[in-house]
């Protein structure tokens, strides 16, 4: 088998799992500003959608393979990891967003990464060394002390703890379709890899939306043009660019690394906010985001 050139580069999975952070908190300040008028279910759909089409368009140009000869187990374990991961997950995590705001979702945001450091263990047998392990911890506390800070009011305690299980439950359904799709995706081409997984939560969001009782209603909120506007961008930026990076971490490094980089992603969201939603920048926020970024160096020694 002919060696991938890409692993060629020094720590390629880390810098593409990092990578994928910043795409994906660009993405979300545009799926917040969508979710206003748009339900999670169709704004999910929609999101996929756009990926597939443009990963689609990449194969073609780059003479990617549809059928690239691997076996039907392969299929099946990116179908299942879609279904779950994109076409779940992504959808409960929108509705958490919703409910919750970018602040509070960052901070349920922090179960992702060790829900793929223990699940990943015990089903990959896969270890972290100590230094490791410890920037995992720092990147979790960073993102936890920088959401802390944010004033907000007071959600009601029924809308809270809703948004606290959508959110939770979104995170760890995304770990174990990490843990379904990892022991294939190495071995398997990643733009290939990818649109299989993209497909497999279309067809789950296809299902749903025709048996759901306000699918009409979904229906014109997602295909009305009024609301393209950041939808289009989001999902090339998030539903595109930052899932085949996300995969390419997953690929060409191990899932608990991968995963406490992408932990990171709240960081960048953090950054955002100051550069386009003019937050204030105080000296705990910016010791917060000095703590992730050191975490971040350690995790990937």
């Amino acid at each position: 088998m002919t060696a991938d050139p890409i692993t060629a580069i020094p720590r390629i999975g880390e810098i593409l799992a990092l990578s994928s952070g910043l795409f994906w908190a660009a993405a979300v300040i545009l799926f917040r500003i969508s979710g206003r008028s748009v339900p999670p279910l169709g704004l999910n759909l929609f999101k996929s959608i756009t990926a597939a089409a443009a990963l689609a368009l990449t194969m073609a140009v780059t003479g990617g393979s549809l059928f690239p000869g691997v076996e039907a187990r392969a299929w099946w374990l990116l179908l299942g990891s879609g279904i779950l991961g994109i076409g779940l997950s992504d959808t409960l995590l929108f509705s958490c967003l919703n409910r919750l705001g970018a602040g509070l979702t960052a901070i349920v945001d922090c179960s992702y990464s060790p829900s793929v450091i223990v699940l990943a263990a015990i089903f990959l047998a896969e270890r972290m060394a100590p230094l490791q392990m410890g920037g995992a911890a720092m990147i979790i506390v960073a993102v936890i002390l920088i959401t802390r800070e944010k004033n907000s009011n007071p959600l009601p305690r029924g809308r809270l703890i809703g948004g606290i299980a959508l959110g939770v439950s979104a995170m760890f359904i995304m770990a174990v379709s990490v843990i379904i799709m990892k022991p294939v995706v190495e071995s398997t081409p990643l733009f290939w890899a990818t649109l299989i997984r993209t497909l497999g939560g279309i067809l789950f969001m296809g299902a749903a939306l025709v048996v759901h009782p306000r699918r009409r209603r979904i229906f014109h909120a997602t295909f009305n043009p009024k609301n393209w506007k950041a939808m289009i961008p989001g999902s090339l930026l998030g539903g595109y660019g930052a899932l085949i990076v996300w995969m390419g971490g997953m690929k060409y490094a191990t899932a608990s690394v991968a995963s406490a980089l992408n932990q990171v992603t709240s960081v960048f969201i953090f950054v955002f906010g100051l550069i386009f939603l003019k937050e204030k920048a105080t000296p705990f926020k910016l010791a917060s985001l000095g703590l992730a970024v050191a975490g971040a160096v350690l995790v990937s020694i």
